[in-house]
């Protein structure tokens, strides 16, 4: 387990959870907001929509979810597409398991249950500095679960009074993932990193259908970065 700075240790796990995961939450509400009110108008109640929010929890899924129902999809060609798109947790987890050794089976439960893209790249740069422990991971995990199930639960609930396609809202999911890479290109392994996998994701997206070509990509780039910095490591 990391050691914690003397300045983190006067500071309790949730105050410094807290402040943390304030960004990701004041992301999370336009974005749940969005959500809550294109599934409005995919003619999802406000309760599914809750469900959705607490047991999928997981913003681009939801969003190819609500895109699905609106067309009229099958419910198998859903879930499998969910699964899919999903399955980038499974690497997120095992990147962040080298920080939760000996942690009981319960608490790692609990805490993949909120890993999410914006709470993964907060964790993973505060434990690569030293300074974070599981109880303010967990509590950045899940105040961004909170917030996420409020913000989606209020865009339903209001999104019989806005108008189809108002306020660039189709585009919020895209603009918080721009700005997750942006603040993760610290260095230059991790700029090539990162144009590895758009380049593979746009040429493999010519050519595989559906959307499991995004883990192929990731799984394909984080394998060269991690070469990369082996090899540089090397160098030093």
């Amino acid at each position: 387990m990391n050691k914690l700075s003397s300045q983190n240790r006067s500071r309790t796990p949730l105050q410094d959870g807290a402040t943390a995961a304030w960004p990701i939450c004041m992301g999370y509400i336009p974005i749940g907001l969005a959500l809550g009110v294109l599934a409005q108008k995919a003619s999802i109640p406000w309760w599914a929509v809750a469900m959705m929010s607490s047991l999928v929890f997981a913003g681009s899924a939801q969003f190819i979810c609500v895109a699905l129902i609106a067309s009229g999809a099958s419910i198998s060609s859903i879930i499998i597409t969910t699964f899919v798109v999903n399955l980038r947790h499974t690497l997120m987890s095992s990147a962040l398991a080298v920080y939760l050794n000996n942690i009981r089976p319960r608490f790692l439960w609990l805490f993949a249950y909120g890993i999410t893209d914006e709470s993964f790249a907060v964790n993973m740069t505060r434990f690569r500095n030293g300074q974070w422990d599981r109880w303010r991971a967990l509590t950045v995990n899940h105040l961004a679960n909170s917030t996420w199930v409020v913000a989606t639960v209020s865009g339903s609930l209001i999104g019989q009074f806005v108008p189809q396609g108002a306020f660039g809202i189709d585009y919020a999911l895209y603009g918080m993932f721009i700005c997750l890479l942006v603040f993760q290109l610290q260095g230059r392994i991790y700029i090539f990193t990162g144009l590895i996998a758009a380049l593979m994701s746009v040429v493999w997206a010519l050519w595989i259908p559906g959307d499991s070509y995004i883990v192929g990509a990731s799984v394909c780039a984080a394998t060269c970065g991690y070469l990369m910095m082996r090899r540089y490591r090397r160098q030093k």
